[in-house]
């Protein structure tokens, strides 16, 4: 007899099937495509030395409990940096996150019972996935083409649905998913808005990766198309956005811009779940983001990686022609990639790691039917040389896995 009765969602758990790959990566001269991190070398380490200088001068305010709301100082730059993206919103419109992940998990508690159905791009991020399941989701897949979500099967399939099947919440990473690296165009937006208003469910706009662009041309986020659309009404979009891919994961920092019904039992759930995002980080934060080397460094950082996803991209194209089929990215991290069916997944796997070279295998980001000729490839944390190098060393996995 066990004293531990756990719950079904935690009977028998799986682990995040990127993070099982991490063992791998501390093999001498193993080269990663596989893990969704921004480059060491880009990160503002004088800028955060000093920001965070600069938040210890506030003596013990930033080493004491905090609002569970966030401090008002990150707020209000929070929503300057919204505003500027064409979210109408203000300090008291949004709710400070430790990460967007957290604020996804606090949607889920307050908005999704067992058995509700949910929406999600397919292929979507695992930690997604995983945490649809842990909250009891039935899980819907849509698919996404290399203009986003493909908003037309989605109609389609909402048409068919029986009412009581009807989704009460559809997940989206509108610019530079992951894993596909697509940016959902305009009229797709707008689109998407008329069907969440139409089939009356909540579109959650995750947009970690959308300062990451590779040019200007950006369509408006979602939740300021729903803006448009419906003036000063009830906004079924909710936004959430990170620091984690711009300034540093380590941060921890994310927030979360909502209708006010939606906040305040948000704030709610997480005076249960930490209480307050870190003070102290929120601090550093605020203090980087007033300093005004945030968009110098973002601008850097899209640079150097639109060098690198071109020596990643060019590199495949040049050395697997035909064999491999990917959409080339207007920013982000990533490229998704799917391969022949005449190659052995497994086969190629083991190849690349016995070349150290390591990618995610595609069928970690699939709830069903997963296209198993499929990978995710990241660019942002290798440099140059270490890109053609696995560009090599995966052309040497694919020849083995003929």
């Amino acid at each position: 007899m066990s004293f531990f009765q756990f719950t079904p969602a935690f009977a028998n758990p799986q682990g995040s099937p990127i993070r099982e790959l991490f063992p791998y990566l501390s093999r001498p001269g193993m080269i990663s495509l596989a893990g969704g991190y921004p480059s060491p070398s880009l990160f503002d380490q004088e800028g955060l030395a000093a920001a965070a200088a600069q938040a210890m001068t506030t003596g013990a305010t930033a080493l004491q409990y905090g609002a569970t709301e966030g401090s008002p100082a990150l707020r209000e730059q929070l929503a300057a940096q919204c505003q500027a993206r064409g979210i109408r919103c203000s300090a008291a419109d949004m709710l400070v996150t430790t990460g967007s992940q957290q604020g996804f998990d606090l949607l889920l508690r307050v908005l999704i019972q067992p058995g509700d159905t949910v929406c999600v791009e397919t292929p979507a991020y695992p930690a997604t996935l995983a945490a649809l399941r842990q909250a009891g989701a039935r899980i819907l897949s849509t698919p996404v083409d290399g203009d986003g979500l493909d908003v037309d099967a989605l109609a389609a399939m909402l048409a068919a649905l029986p009412v009581a099947e009807r989704p009460k919440l559809l997940y989206t990473v509108p610019n530079f998913s992951n894993p596909c690296g697509t940016l959902l165009v305009q009229q797709r937006r707008d689109r998407l808005v008329q069907l969440a208003l139409q089939y009356g469910f909540v579109v959650v706009e995750d947009d970690p990766y959308g300062e990451l662009a590779f040019t200007d041309a950006r369509p408006a986020p979602v939740y300021a198309a729903a803006h448009q659309q419906l003036g000063e009404g009830e906004n079924p979009v909710v936004y959430l956005s990170s620091l984690s891919k711009t300034v540093a994961p380590g941060l921890r920092v994310g927030w979360m811009v909502a209708d006010p019904a939606v906040l305040r039992r948000c704030t709610v759930a997480k005076q249960t779940n930490d209480l307050c995002t870190s003070p102290l980080a929120q601090a550093v934060a605020a203090s980087y983001l007033q300093s005004g080397r945030y968009g110098q460094a973002v601008a850097k950082a899209c640079a150097e990686y639109q060098r690198r996803m071109l020596a990643l991209t060019e590199g495949l194209k040049a050395r697997l022609g035909d064999l491999v089929q990917f959409v080339q990215p207007a920013g982000g991290m990533f490229v998704w990639m799917t391969f022949d069916a005449r190659i052995d997944p497994q086969k190629l796997f083991d190849a690349a790691v016995a070349a150290n070279v390591i990618f995610v295998p595609g069928k970690a980001f699939y709830a069903d039917n997963a296209n198993l000729h499929s990978m995710r490839l990241s660019f942002a944390a290798p440099d140059v040389a270490q890109i053609e190098q696995a560009v090599d060393r995966l052309t040497e996995a694919f020849e083995k896995a003929k």
